[in-house]
């Protein structure tokens, strides 16, 4: 059980609203055997919830650097046909819209993970793929993903909030009101959000930044634990004031 830090200026442990129970995992990254693992446990933790009302909530970057994206988004996809789902998108997703507007993007991609997910969509892209390429490449993985693929990624969220808890991919911008807070901040915000001790009015759960370890602050919360490259995935449980992480 993971322990609230001690705060001066928190005043009492943030809750969720009586008679819910949510499911956080944030940064898959394609690792679908992860994911799969993951909804194993939370199936034997559905067995002991009683008549609470369970909530899963996923915060992005769903695709890009791991084996399998394709398979990743199609697991989503079930879950939330069977589950309370939230879906929130990642810069990672973002990056892909722009990929398929703009194939020039495929370049910069490629810095992000991009060839693992056109691999998982049956594509062999080169490793240095010139213009040509890149607009031919980023066409057929056009017409790759399914159409209630596409439907899932532009139906994607920048926020949810439960509360006391705001769940986000990145973070906030701090001293922005939550309500007034940019997409460009939710998505790609590091430093200026993760060295801020202030208060943000809701309890921030994010991902976004890989830690070892679930790192619990007295103003937020990190669940990343770069699943792709080490292995672990990290899901969260909130109930009342208590988090679980596993």
């Amino acid at each position: 059980m993971l322990k609230w830090p001690h705060s001066k200026t928190q005043r009492r442990k943030p809750r969720l609203p009586e008679g819910i129970r949510i499911y956080a995992i944030s940064d898959i990254h394609g690792c679908a055997d992860l994911l799969q693992q993951m909804f194993i446990v939370i199936d034997r933790d559905l067995t002991t919830i009683g008549s609470r009302r369970p909530i899963h909530v996923f915060l992005g970057d769903y695709i890009d650097r791991g084996p399998d994206s394709c398979r990743t988004i199609e697991l989503l996809i079930e879950r939330g046909r069977r589950h309370e789902s939230v879906f929130l998108k990642g810069n990672h997703e973002a990056f892909l819209a722009g990929v398929l507007q703009d194939p020039s993007q495929l370049d910069q991609w490629k810095q992000f993970g991009g060839l693992q997910t056109l691999t998982s969509y049956g594509l062999r892209p080169s490793l240095n793929p010139d213009a040509a390429e890149q607009t031919e490449l980023v066409q057929q993985l056009a017409m790759k993903i399914p159409s209630y693929q596409h439907q899932f990624f532009e139906s994607l969220r920048l926020r949810f909030v439960c509360g006391d808890f705001f769940f986000v991919h990145a973070g906030v911008k701090p001293g922005v009101p939550l309500a007034q807070q940019q997409e460009q901040d939710m998505l790609w915000i590091r430093e200026e959000f993760l060295q801020s001790e202030r208060q943000f009015g809701k309890y921030i759960v994010h991902g976004h930044t890989p830690v070892q370890e679930p790192d619990i602050r007295p103003n937020r919360v990190n669940i990343d634990t770069g699943a792709y490259a080490t292995g672990n995935l990290t899901l969260l449980t909130i109930q009342g004031d208590s988090l679980l992480a596993l």
